[in-house]
């Protein structure tokens, strides 16, 4: 999944190398958080205009991790 979330932000920013995931253990009500750091020039392109962008790169994560019967979040800082 840390692959998955990296590859996707690795294509959009223009530093790839400064893109990171940090990842939480599953939480008590079975979550687990995926933290997405960016270089904070890259910021915006990863939140996209109205925030289209970092919806659809939750909505393709939580796809991904409904075929793993897994509950995930992302959060992009």
């Amino acid at each position: 999944m840390e692959e998955l979330l990296v590859a996707i932000a690795q294509g959009l920013v223009d530093a790839p190398a400064e893109v990171s995931v940090v990842t939480d253990p599953v939480n008590e009500e079975g979550i687990t958080v995926f933290h997405l750091h960016v270089a904070a020039d890259d910021m915006g392109r990863v939140i996209g205009k109205q925030g289209r962008i970092a919806k659809a790169i939750r909505t393709v994560m939580r796809a991904t991790a409904n075929r793993k019967d897994m509950k995930i979040q992302v959060e992009i800082d």
